[in-house]
Order: structure tokens, then C-alpha cells, then sequence
């Protein structure tokens, strides 16, 4: 196989023509035949207005079929995609397209409210994604291209639109294929240049991994805007032949459950916080009650309530799918003994916006309880420190997937990616004798200790949000103390009709809880409730700098 990414698309619209390709959940269909036809409107949309091979054109919207068409038409045009989430506030969406120095943007209406198009005078013009109708244009050409975009494909193919029509330039393995701009604030927004080599290589590992087959579903609840989402949501799924459903709402628990019970996807790809919402919510209830502790306990019915409750859980998420891949941050300590214990096919990858994102996995038979898998074919993973199997280090990255480097930041890409190639991921970790990696935490979160030792905060989390009444929680170091910032299960509190005071008396309990199982240079001294939600990133993973 050649290794082109557009050769796969070509060759997937060809041979899916007549299949469901993209649905929007509770809405609309597409077939691949419908999505090839909107793609070549669009390509001819894009001439008529002089967008050139290199140009960029960004992609602003909650996920939906006509967000994936556009990224699709972008790409088969030989123009580069810029991908923006929807959550980015205004000023960090206006501070992308400029920075990208993007030619045409295409926005969702919700985003759309927010945005000024004044701040962004380089563009062309703004589509409406929901239809790619003109919000507004710099250039006459665009007006009239959109005008009689129906004329123009009228000419172009004046029989049929057939399988045979379709044709696209292929890429090469260094051109620029995505710049993907990391969630920051804008000063620390960084566009992340990723190349087709990058892009063919996550999608070759899930070719050669996943086993879903043509005419097979896929929930897509991931942001498309993020590599994850991305590559193995959407362009992995479409070049199978599988019939993808976006969730075009906030994918709340319910909203999920809903969408699962309906759709019964194939595969699974989420973040942990959609299972542990999920597991916390709807088993741990159940099991935790005092009959059931008991039974569990008894080793003949424990198999037969263990194989029952597996048989909830994957009733859960729809009954039918092969495997549940969580990757983006860590899988709660609790929530994975238990998924353990019932024999839940589930496995825990791990990877970055700079790697396209892929770097570690491992299928869930062989894969080994707390670890993110093993280095991913065309990969290679070190471990930045003189033991690398005992002594927590850098976790290192080397392979085909790795980006090019920051757009129009060589500073901050020769921070990264060291004169011999390897890229510093800012993750610390260990690789057992097996290969299998094991992540500490991040570089920059980690706590020195007065004494000279090294704390990891997202292990202390781990252990706090597990206990009674608590949601989540950060824990900081303040004047040489560590404290302990905690959203409370506000839910529980109020079905238990917990007071101020009793609330309180509870934290005090976890505390010392806590600290009973901790060594004595990482006990927490204090806590402090929070009434809302943490802030987070579109990856739901809390934006600690906020807080420290």
C-alpha cells in the first residue's frame, strides 16, 4: 500500500458509495456518495476563489457531519486544515485564524455569535458550516463561486456524479496536512504542525489494530478539533467504510447513554471522565450497598454477581461493541480494579498533539492494569533517567507520527524536539522490563517536597476523588504545605441531605483517610471546597494553572 491518506479516502468513498457515512445524532444522514458530492462542490467553491495548494482554511463548530466534509474537502484539495475547538473563547479563535493566516474559516452558528470579523482581515470569507452558505466575504470571486456553485458542478459533470469521478491529487509523506493549535490561553497557544507522514501512520496502526468493518457504527463524542477525536473518531472510521453518529449536543452522561442504547456502537473511543461518570453513577450504587458487599464476597455466587454486573455495565454502552479505548488522561485508580474485576474489555492508550496523537497501546487481552500499553508500531519511547524501569523520568518520543515542529515558533520547537529527534513530551513515566509504560504525572505538576522528594499530585487525586462526597479535586503546594482544593459531589450531598456542618465533618474524615495512606512527606494539610466545577480543557482534563 502506498502510504497516502488521501488514497484511502478516495478509495473509501469509491467502494462505500451507496453506505451511511456521517449522521448527525437525532438528524440527518449522508452517504459516502452524498459527502463525495458535497466535497467536489466545495473543491470548485475553493478554486473559483483562488485558494491555492498550502493555503489554510479553519474549521470553527461543535462536531457535525458538515464539520467533517469540510475538513475532508480541505484536504483532497491539498489546502492545509486548521481545526479550532468551539470552547476556545473569541479573542483565542480570532488570535488562531490570524496567527494560521487562514483564508477562509468556517464557523458554526453558535460560534459565530461570539466572533468579530473585523479581528480577522486576512480572511476571504466566513462559511456557515451548517450549510456553507457565505456569513460574509472580502472577495467578489467568493460571492460569485458561491452564487452558482450548483451551475459549476452542473458543467463539471453534466451526466452523473458516478464512483469513477472521483479523483484526488495524493499526499507526500512531509507536506502539511493539519495545524492543530493546543488548548492554552492565547499567549500559550501553540499550532502543532502535523504532517501527512504523521497522519498515515495512527491511521495504518488502527487499520492494522481495531478490526471494525465497513457498514459498522461509531458514536463520535470526542471534539474532531482534537487530534484524538480526529484521527480515530473520524478519519480512521471513514476510510473503514463505518457509518459514524456525532453527538451534536454537549456530551453529557445522559446524552451518551441515550446515543449508545440507540446506536450500539462497534467500538468505543472516549476520555475516562465518560466512564467513571457512568461507573460511579450507575454500578458503584449498587454494589456498595451492604447484601451485595456480602455476596461478593462469597466465592461461588461472587462469579455469577461479577458476570451479571459485566453484563450491565457493557449493556451501558450499547451491548456490542469489541472494545472500550480510553485515552487523554488517567483512568481513576478504583474505577480500573473494578473493570478489572468483571473482565470489562477495556484498554488505556496514551499519546499527544504532537504525535498525531498516538504513542502507546496495547488490546485489552494482553494489556496490563495501570500501564498506558506499549510503544505503538513506527514509535519508539524512552525513559529520560538512569533507570528507566525503577526511576521515574522524562518519557521520550521518537517515530514517523512526530510533528514537523510549533508554526512560526522555532523557540518553543527546539524546546521540544532535541537535536538528535527525540520529542520532550512533558510527561514522566517508567517502561517496565515487558515494554508496557507507566505515567507519574506531568513534569510541570510535579511537587518537590522540603525534604527533596519528588510528589506527583495526580496520584493524591486519584486516591481523594474515590472518597465519599468528594467529585474531583487539585491538590497544590502552598508555603510547603499541600492543600487540597475539592469540588464536592453536590448530587450525593444533597440525596443524603447533608448539612454545612456534616459536609465538613466528612472532608475532615477523608483527609485523615487520606493521609493514612500516604508517606509523610506527602501528607495534605488542608482542604478547600469549591462551589463549581473545575475549569477544564476540551480534553476534560482541569486546567490546573488556574489554580495554583
Amino acid at each position: 500500500m502506498e502510504e497516502s491518506v488521501i488514497k484511502y479516502i478516495e478509495e473509501s468513498i469509491r467502494t462505500n458509495w451507496n453506505r451511511p457515512a456521517l449522521t448527525d445524532f437525532k438528524g440527518a444522514m449522508s452517504s459516502y456518495k452524498d459527502v463525495a458530492r458535497k466535497i467536489e462542490k466545495l473543491h470548485l467553491l475553493f478554486e473559483h476563489c483562488g485558494i491555492q495548494k498550502g493555503d489554510k482554511i479553519a474549521l470553527c463548530s461543535r462536531n457535525t457531519s458538515h464539520w467533517g466534509i469540510a475538513f475532508l474537502a480541505t484536504l483532497t484539495y491539498g489546502a492545509v486544515a486548521v481545526p479550532i475547538l468551539n470552547e476556545f473563547k473569541p479573542d483565542n479563535v480570532h488570535h488562531i485564524v490570524n496567527h494560521a493566516e487562514a483564508r477562509l474559516l468556517f464557523a458554526g452558528d453558535v460560534v459565530w455569535e461570539n466572533l468579530d470579523e473585523t479581528a480577522m482581515p486576512q480572511l476571504d470569507g466566513v462559511l456557515r458550516i451548517e450549510d456553507y452558505s457565505l456569513r460574509t466575504a472580502n472577495k467578489q470571486a467568493l460571492r460569485d463561486a458561491r452564487a452558482k456553485l450548483n451551475e459549476l458542478f452542473g458543467q463539471k459533470f453534466p451526466e452523473r456524479f458516478r464512483p469513477e469521478d472521483v479523483h484526488y491529487e495524493y499526499d507526500a509523506p512531509d507536506q502539511l496536512a493539519v495545524i492543530n493549535y493546543t488548548s492554552g490561553t492565547t499567549s500559550s497557544s501553540k499550532g502543532v504542525m502535523l504532517p501527512y507522514r504523521s497522519l498515515w501512520s495512527n491511521l495504518q496502526f488502527a487499520i492494522d489494530t481495531y478490526g471494525i468493518n465497513p457498514g459498522e457504527q461509531i458514536v463520535c463524542m470526542l471534539p474532531m478539533a482534537h487530534m484524538y477525536g480526529l484521527a480515530f473518531e473520524f478519519i480512521y472510521q471513514f476510510v473503514n467504510g463505518t457509518h459514524i453518529h456525532f453527538l451534536s449536543r454537549t456530551p453529557s452522561p445522559k446524552i451518551i447513554a441515550e446515543a449508545f442504547a440507540e446506536v450500539k456502537p462497534d467500538l468505543i473511543i472516549t476520555v475516562p471522565l465518560v466512564i467513571e461518570k457512568i461507573i460511579k453513577k450507575k454500578v458503584f450504587p449498587t454494589i456498595e450497598k451492604p447484601h451485595m458487599k456480602i455476596l461478593m464476597n462469597i466465592p461461588l455466587i461472587n462469579d455469577k454477581i461479577r458476570d451479571s454486573i459485566r453484563a450491565k455495565v457493557i449493556d451501558a454502552f450499547g451491548g456490542k461493541f469489541k472494545e472500550l479505548i480510553i485515552g487523554g488522561a488517567a483512568l481513576n485508580k478504583e474505577v480500573e480494579v473494578f473493570l478489572r474485576s468483571i473482565r470489562f474489555p477495556y484498554t488505556v492508550g496514551y499519546g499527544m498533539t504532537e504525535c498525531g496523537p498516538l504513542l502507546s497501546y496495547d488490546n485489552w487481552k494482553t494489556f496490563r492494569q495501570g500501564s498506558c500499553g506499549k510503544a505503538v508500531p513506527r514509535v519508539e519511547l524512552k525513559i529520560d533517567s538512569p533507570d528507566p524501569q525503577q526511576t521515574v523520568g522524562e518519557i521520550l518520543a521518537k517515530g514517523m507520527c512526530v510533528m514537523t515542529g510549533y508554526y512560526k515558533n522555532p523557540e518553543a520547537t527546539a524546546a521540544a524536539i532535541d537535536k538528535d529527534g527525540w520529542l520532550h513530551t512533558g510527561d514522566m513515566g517508567i517502561i517496565d522490563a515487558d515494554g508496557y509504560l507507566f505515567i507519574k504525572g506531568r513534569c510541570k505538576n510535579m511537587i518537590l517536597s522540603s525534604n527533596g522528594q519528588n510528589i506527583y499530585p495526580e496520584e493524591i487525586e486519584d486516591k481523594l476523588n474515590n472518597m465519599p462526597y468528594i467529585s474531583e479535586s487539585i491538590v497544590i503546594e502552598k508555603e510547603g504545605k499541600l492543600i487540597a482544593l475539592i469540588y464536592p459531589d453536590f448530587d450525593l450531598v444533597n440525596t443524603d441531605n447533608l448539612s454545612e456542618e456534616k459536609l465538613a465533618e466528612a472532608m475532615t474524615e477523608n483527609l485523615t483517610a487520606l493521609n493514612h495512606q500516604l508517606p509523610a512527606y506527602s501528607q495534605v494539610s488542608q482542604y478547600k471546597l469549591y462551589n463549581e466545577e473545575f475549569e477544564k480543557t476540551p480534553k476534560r482534563s482541569i486546567k490546573r494553572f488556574l489554580y495554583q
